[in-house]
């Protein structure tokens, strides 16, 4: 059993976990730094880095054989600690990356991994495991899309026009496909409640 927990997927998922107080260093020196640029594209390549072994931690885990316990339990908490980290550093940022309207898409994604976090807490309990749906993982992929672009934020802007703006658009976007993966969860979970 001592294997599986540390076994490279899951190696993967503890370093995602890693990576979120890195971020919020980053963020930190962001304010201390004359120069924002680097602590911006350094928190954007850490971002990248560990999205990417979101991916590959589960399928390696598939691939190989290595399904754990703890992988399963930690995943999708490391998939929260980043997304959640990343929104409010970005609403709290001396730039404003998120702000006004936009705040409400942030909003949004944040009250949906509660929700479903308690809702597969529950379901689990009941021995029911809600499949995730090719629309929740695309889902994901838009959701950090737009966390990539707003982390490059105004550094982003100097390079491609417009970044914090695509950022903003794919974070609605997000936003709107995380409300139906929601409703899609909430209505699993109602009608084992109503059932019970």
């Amino acid at each position: 059993m001592a294997s599986r927990t540390y076994s490279i997927p899951n190696l993967l998922t503890y370093g995602r976990i890693l990576a979120v107080p890195l971020i919020v260093v980053c963020f930190f020196l962001e304010g201390q730094l004359q120069s924002t640029d680097f602590a911006r594209w350094a928190a954007l390549g850490i971002f990248v880095v560990a999205s990417i072994t979101d991916f590959f931690d589960g399928y390696l885990a598939r691939i190989w054989n290595q399904t754990s316990n703890i992988g399963r339990m930690l995943d999708p908490i490391a998939d929260k600690l980043l997304v959640a980290t990343c929104l409010i550093l970005m609403a709290a940022d001396t730039e404003k990356t998120i702000a006004g309207w936009s705040l409400w898409a942030a909003i949004i994604i944040l009250c949906r991994e509660i929700l479903v976090s308690g809702l597969r807490e529950y379901l689990a309990e009941l021995k029911v495991s809600v499949p995730v749906t090719r629309i929740a993982k695309w889902k994901t992929t838009v959701q950090m899309l737009a966390l990539a672009f707003l982390l490059a934020g105004p550094a982003g802007d100097k390079v491609l026009p417009h970044t914090t703006h695509i950022g903003i658009a794919l974070l609605w976007i997000a936003a709107l496909l995380t409300m139906y993966t929601g409703y899609d969860y909430f209505k699993a979970g109602l009608k084992h409640m109503v059932d019970e």
